[in-house]
């Protein structure tokens, strides 16, 4: 039996000049991994009829394309590099497919000498073959000659914005604008910057040395003035707040509970005389202090806290204790180590009476930091983020207090011991004392904004300037090139502008809210401070995860915001219990709407209702998916009005039925709680578009308003899309609808994309406090620059990877 002939080598190939032309195809055949043995077989066939091949180069050409005997990697490998050498003595580099290259490779191999057969009629030839062989042949040709075909290294911006980033910045920071300006100059001072591998004791002094020198700059007086220590503009603090939390968020904190809690507590729950002894060391950081509210065993329900405050009418003193060890104070902020005077809430007792929680002052340490008589301190110890703030615990064993320490705005005890309000009622005058105090939700919720815009600043920044995957051969793309990175990020850069709007409707309601507004108010705070921290919490993870494992090195910051952050979501009250808080008061206000005049009240609604349902359920409207209609406003208001409604009348009837039955009320209102969780969001973010349109309508400049505009209609449409299954389930949406959303979504994503870095870029979140690489152009601390053609370079096509 004869032994079958063996495979030429690579270099014979290679030394026949009439298979120069098919050598590129040689290549791809066999590395591009998809051919099937019977198509090697018909391809070779082909290859071997054309009339320029002799007998020999016919046989080596049959042996090479011999399905059962595929060359080895390192003879790829030869006739690969054969192939870049050979093209790089071409004087085009225009190949548009492997005919072309092949005619051209022969040219070269050639040089004066003339080809077998005419260059065109080689080139008709190779085209029929390269058709047998079903490849993307431009790719293909990109694969081979990498160098030929790579365009020269992008600039690290990729678009130019349709609009001017400072005038958005403008429109973003419209209110206190100064103060905003004033705190990015003080933390460009060279005493700001991030301080990496600190132990926790240092760490904690370094933001006490920061919050000292902001304090000195004039932070404090924004809030208590001098003069007018009981009327500051607490809409600048928080301003101010928003502004600093794009910097270190232990510094943040300490500050909101230094000034924004201890402080807002002694300006709106005391007095004149509070006010003038107290306020202007807390302006100065001189007397510092913390916020004694939270209980281990109550957590957010402070109305049943179980810290006593007994007044004693021989002495004229307040005698405050712990009674259990479910009654400390639990996660007090200052409390560990610096601060010297705390206002604990307490259950207060009169002459044998208990009349209800209310705050008194109550010193901890004297002006050398020593621990006072009656006072036990205790180190939460190391947390998950913002190890900066020195959380403690607190006890206290009959600690005495002069009768001036309790905070008497809404309810004063004589000497003598006779107590006197003019709030009747214990439950109302304790609801008025913490609706005075919302305004530590309004900054948490400020603070979480501005910590997704850092978060998006960076992956959006990266994303405009990191390269991966791409056409066979080209260089790679920019991440935000490819449509899924797109819908990754620019949805939730259009979130932090509807937020942004919203946060701005509820500064402006807090600092103007009056007696008669101030539960809605307050329920309006509940609801977006949990808005706002939970999409900083899903937004920065988002953001990590986009920048893969760059996002996951320290230097980049993302698990500082993700540390920090987290607690946000139960800071100032956990946000599923703020968001049952927002569901009642709807409820209240729903009965309210039929009680004040029934009979108009059920009309209104039957009006509105019935005209949603002419609107947008009519056959004509619920078929329409074009762009118009999609992206008007008023459709996707009308659709989140409606989910609103729907859900406020249906938990409404199920709690009256319950009640109807004879559960009782916490148990029935216990029964529906999911159902109130869905009516809070379904309004809350309802407002959120409300405002996001509003203000939108608002600007002035009119360059501003197509990308806006764009904006509020990837933010709305996301809602929809969100609730689809809702929407769906009520026959509000149809199926086709449904999908027509979504597709809108991804087109505003792609009509965005120009503006992603300009819209960001907006955010004015300075260089030294967004300090991480990757969002200033580099790839690492030391400052080396992403390079495009190093990654292109490094990155293996399937090809090379088989042929290595």
């Amino acid at each position: 039996m004869l032994d079958a002939p063996s495979r030429p080598s690579a270099r014979e190939l290679l030394s026949l000049p009439s298979l120069a032309p098919l050598v590129p195809m040689l290549y791809v055949a066999w590395t591009d991994g998809e051919l099937t043995g019977d198509e090697l077989r018909a391809l070779g066939a082909a290859a071997r009829s054309q009339p320029w091949l002799d007998l020999k180069s016919s046989s080596i050409l049959a042996l090479w394309v011999d399905p059962l005997r595929p060359p080895p990697p390192r003879e790829l490998a030869i006739v690969r590099e054969h192939i870049r050498a050979t093209a790089e003595k071409l004087a085009s580099s225009q190949q548009q497919n492997l005919a072309e290259l092949g005619v051209q490779l022969a040219q070269t191999l050639a040089g004066e000498a003339p080809l077998s057969i005419p260059a065109a009629e080689l080139g008709k030839a190779l085209a029929s073959l390269e058709a047998t062989l079903g490849v993307d042949g431009k790719e293909a040709v990109r694969s081979l000659v990498p160098k030929a075909s790579r365009v020269p290294r992008a600039e690290p911006r990729s678009h130019a914005a349709s609009f001017d980033p400072a005038a958005m910045n403008a429109v973003l920071e419209r209110t206190y604008a100064d103060v905003r300006q004033r705190v990015r100059g003080w933390l460009e001072d060279a005493d700001f910057r991030y301080k990496e591998g600190l132990s926790t004791t240092a760490y904690r002094d370094q933001v006490f040395d920061w919050l000292k020198h902001l304090a000195n700059d004039g932070l404090g007086q924004l809030a208590f003035p001098k003069g007018r220590e009981g009327g500051g503009d607490l809409g600048a603090f928080i301003a101010a707040f928003e502004t600093m939390a794009f910097f270190d968020l232990s510094l943040v904190i300490k500050a909101g509970v230094h000034f924004g809690l201890f402080g807002s507590s002694i300006l709106f729950l005391g007095t004149k005389r509070h006010h003038q002894q107290y306020l202007p060391k807390v302006a100065s950081f001189d007397l510092p202090g913390c916020f004694a509210m939270s209980e281990l065993g109550h957590g957010s329900n402070v109305r049943d806290c179980e810290t006593v405050a007994i007044y004693d009418a021989a002495t004229g003193e307040f005698v405050l204790h712990t009674p259990s060890e479910t009654a400390r104070k639990e996660w007090i902020g200052n409390a560990a180590r610096h601060a010297r005077i705390a206002t604990v809430f307490a259950q207060l007792e009169v002459g044998g009476e208990r009349l209800g929680v209310h705050a008194l002052l109550v010193p901890l340490r004297d002006e050398h930091g020593k621990v006072l008589p009656g006072i036990r301190i205790e180190d939460c110890g190391e947390k998950m983020g913002l190890n900066g703030v020195d959380n403690g615990r607190l006890w206290f064993d009959h600690v005495r207090v002069p009768r001036d320490n309790l905070l008497d705005r809404y309810g004063q005890v004589t000497e003598a011991g006779e107590y006197t309000s003019s709030i009747t009622g214990d439950s109302k005058r304790f609801f008025t004392m913490l609706g005075a105090l919302v305004a530590g939700r309004v900054s948490v919720a400020c603070a979480s904004l501005s910590a997704a815009k850092s978060a998006l600043t960076i992956a959006v920044r990266y994303g405009d300037l990191r390269r991966q995957f791409g056409p066979q051969g080209a260089p790679e793309v920019r991440l935000l090139d490819h449509q899924s990175h797109q819908l990754r990020l620019l949805p939730l850069v259009a979130k932090a502008y509807a937020v942004d709007f919203a946060l701005e409707y509820l500064v402006d309601r807090y600092v103007h809210r009056t007696e008669d507004d101030a539960r809605e108010v307050e329920a309006l705070a509940a609801g977006l401070k949990a808005y706002a921290s939970w999409n900083a919490t899903a937004t920065i993870q988002e953001c990590r995860e986009a920048c893969g494992g760059q996002g996951y090195l320290t230097a980049n910051r993302f698990a500082a915001l993700k540390a920090d952050t987290d607690v946000f979501t139960t800071f100032e009250g956990d946000n599923t219990v703020l968001m049952q808080l927002v569901a009642k008061g709807l409820l209240t206000g729903y009965r309210q709407r039929f009680e004040d005049d029934r009979v108009f009240a059920v009309l209104r609604l039957i009006v509105d209702q019935a005209t949603t349902v002419i609107t947008d359920r009519n056959p004509i409207a619920g078929r329409r998916t074009d762009t118009d209609h999609l992206r008007d406003s008023d459709f996707q208001l009308r659709a989140l009005r409606f989910r609103e409604e729907a859900l406020l009348a249906s938990v409404s009837k199920r709690i009256r039925k319950r009640l109807t039955a004879g559960v009782e009320a916490f148990e029935a209102f216990n029964q529906v709680q999911a159902h109130l969780l869905a009516l809070a969001h379904a309004s809350v973010e309802r407002i959120v578009l409300e405002q996001f349109l509003r203000g939108v309508a608002e600007v002035k400049d009119e360059a501003l308003k197509p990308v806006l505009g764009r904006l509020a209609d990837l933010f709305g449409l996301s809602c929809l899309e969100s609730a689809s299954g809702w929407f769906l389930e009520h026959s509000w949406l149809t199926a086709p609808k449904a999908q027509a959303i979504r597709k809108e979504r991804v087109k505003l994503c792609e009509e965005l994309r120009s503006d992603a870095v300009g819209l960001v870029d907006a955010f004015g979140i300075p260089d030294t406090l967004l300090a991480a690489p990757i969002g200033l152009g580099r790839l690492a601390p030391g400052g080396e620059r992403f390079d495009d053609t190093a990654a292109d370079s490094a990155r293996a096509g399937p090809a090379d990877s088989r042929a290595s």
